[in-house]
């Protein structure tokens, strides 16, 4: 018998270890299994890097506009700045000429108000457009009318300008009103 309880106890011992052995091996299984990512893990990851960038992006252009904006007014305000030198010429040349009788003094007010005002529009970029006497060109002119050219030279030509054209750092700013010859 007691042969049979030491088999027993053997057979037993070797079951324990086989048993041992295979929760081992489904203990391993198990953990690969848990480190690797699902499908629905990996959706929900890139889910969650789709919407982390598109808010990135969304936010990166709501600054650049408002950026955009703040140097918009920002360009508009030295502007307003550098004018306001000019509005006060224009008062003090009012006030001034409220009881003066010497017209001429009056002319040369308003040409050293209207140089001052020119050197600072001409200092931001704006240039006159030349017209009188060249060719006509769409791009540049606003034709009003056609006149029967005064002289053979001046066919297809700018006769007169009504309104002066203008750039603003060589981009049309305001096409030049004229009249053609034909």
């Amino acid at each position: 018998m007691r042969k049979w309880r030491v088999m027993a106890e053997k057979e037993e011992l070797e079951n324990q270890e086989e048993q041992v052995k295979q929760d081992e091996v489904l203990d391993k299984d198990e953990q690969k299994e848990s480190t690797e990512p699902t499908w629905e893990d990996r959706y929900n990851e890139m889910n969650d890097k789709y919407v982390r960038l598109y808010s990135d992006f969304d936010n990166f252009r709501k600054r650049t506009i408002k950026e955009k904006a703040d140097i918009i007014n920002q360009a508009g305000s030295d502007l307003m700045k550098d004018l306001l030198t000019v509005l006060d010429d224009f008062e003090r040349a009012i006030k001034a000429n409220e009881k003066i009788e010497d017209v001429e003094a009056v002319k040369e007010g308003f040409r050293l108000v209207h140089h001052k005002f020119e050197g600072i529009l001409l200092s931001k970029g704006l240039k006159p457009m030349e017209a009188q006497g060249e060719a006509f060109d769409a791009e540049l002119h606003d034709a009003i009318t056609n006149i029967p050219a005064p002289e053979e030279s001046l066919k297809g030509k700018i006769v007169d300008v009504v309104e002066k054209g203008y750039f603003l750092k060589d981009k049309v700013l305001r096409y030049a009103k004229v009249v053609v010859g034909q």
